[in-house]
């Protein structure tokens, strides 16, 4: 497994990996919600790549696109040593190591940029992913009530920190 930048070359791949990471009910997204084409999702890597405040990485195995993590740093003076992660991994690749890979590179990368404080959210019922986090050094700050719907039921979120 290869942990990268990603490319604009990887467009068509990445919105599959994020169509099927929508289908897990644990993103932002509904299932079937995004409307992105490939030459949509090929403009939006190439505007990411340009902002200095994102830093994305993908997991690669063989040539197929596994996972990503998305680094969205502050922008202004007072909030720049802090990041806010997004991250999803290929259902068939969960619990071979890949989420945790991505994240020591994060850990790293993040380090040498003064980033001191990395933070995340997660669906209060997804028990493996908190869990994870919870490995990774995560630690519970808070808890968003009512913050998402999902399936016309109202659902809370995690807000989870580390310090570097």
């Amino acid at each position: 497994m290869e942990i990268r930048q990603l490319k604009e070359e990887d467009a068509e791949q990445f919105l599959e990996l994020n169509k099927q990471l929508d289908d897990t009910g644990y993103m932002l997204y509904d299932p079937g919600e995004r409307q992105m084409n490939v030459e949509g999702q090929r403009k939006a890597i190439a505007q990411m790549k340009a902002n200095p405040s994102t830093h994305f990485l993908v997991a690669v195995e063989g040539e197929s696109l596994i996972g990503f993590i998305a680094v969205l740093r502050g922008k202004l003076k007072r909030n720049s040593h802090s990041a806010y992660l997004v991250l999803g991994v290929d259902k068939n690749y969960r619990g071979q190591g890949v989420t945790s890979a991505l994240f020591e590179e994060v850990f790293s990368w993040s380090q040498i940029q003064g980033i001191s404080r990395l933070e995340l959210t997660v669906i209060k019922h997804n028990h493996p992913a908190f869990n994870l986090y919870s490995k990774m050094g995560f630690i519970l700050e808070g808890e968003k009530v009512r913050s998402l719907m999902i399936d016309g039921k109202h659902v809370n979120e995690y807000y989870m920190y580390k310090l570097l």
